[in-house]
């Protein structure tokens, strides 16, 4: 059994540029979040568009596989860039994306930019997502420890998004992974991670009776450490495999 939660909070912003969804197909799901970027640039636009593809891509392809994920990624940053030619105001909306499919016996995601997925095992994290950012670039090269990615004064330096022109896809597919009870995933935008690290999603995970209940568990700890900042938009998904 799949069972599920999706959340998106403004934060202390004046709009929320964060989009989540979740489709089926069949007995197979789809959950899609993306980040907008650009303020005045329309990344609300953007990550709507995103969120808004992938889902349909999903829907008309009937179900989740690898093809599947790799086209919706490419048709969602090719619509973003025919909106900024043919609408002025939206030439420089950006937008992460982040999607996990759910199949039969098989489990796929795919990720742009900063907005991670994060893959638990009986309340263990197995593996999460590498930012396309510059401080992750620098974690990878051995120049920076992971836990200062948080805090780094370039943390918001993207490499890849959508929304820039690609020579070649600049996504990321993860390898695939069989479905198994006790898993247990992340879906979420760099508002929420960067105000809750790993061993704290952990106990939060031990502790809930349910994905919506981990979700909220995890929010007030995201709140106590954004107290008294401007809060970024904050979003997240959770998906369980009972």
């Amino acid at each position: 059994m799949i069972t599920y939660y999706l959340y998106s909070n403004v934060g202390r912003r004046d709009n929320n540029e964060d989009s989540v969804g979740m489709t089926k197909a069949g007995e197979d799901f789809c959950f899609v979040l993306a980040d907008g970027l650009g303020g005045h640039g329309k990344g609300e636009e953007a990550s709507r568009i995103a969120v808004e593809r992938v889902i349909e891509e999903f829907v008309s392809a009937g179900g989740a596989s690898q093809e599947c994920l790799s086209t919706s990624l490419q048709n969602a940053q090719y619509i973003i860039m025919q909106t900024q030619r043919s609408n002025i105001e939206c030439r420089d909306m950006k937008t992460t994306c982040v999607v996990l499919h759910i199949g039969e016996n098989s489990i796929q995601w795919g990720h742009v930019g900063d907005s991670r997925l994060y893959h638990f095992y009986k309340n263990k994290l197995v593996q999460r997502t590498r930012d396309h950012s510059v401080p992750q670039m620098l974690v990878d090269a051995g120049r920076l420890k992971e836990k200062h990615i948080r805090n780094h004064p370039d943390r918001n330096r993207l490499l890849k998004v959508m929304g820039i022109e690609w020579e070649s896809p600049k996504f990321e597919l993860g390898e695939p992974v069989d479905k198994v009870v006790g898993q247990a995933f992340l879906l979420c935008s760099d508002g929420f991670w960067e105000l809750i690290d790993e061993k704290q999603m952990m106990n939060c995970l031990k502790k809930a009776s349910s994905a919506k209940e981990w979700i909220e568990m995890m929010e007030v700890i995201v709140l106590k450490k954004g107290k008294n900042t401007n809060m970024d938009n904050y979003s997240a998904i959770a998906v369980w495999i009972e």
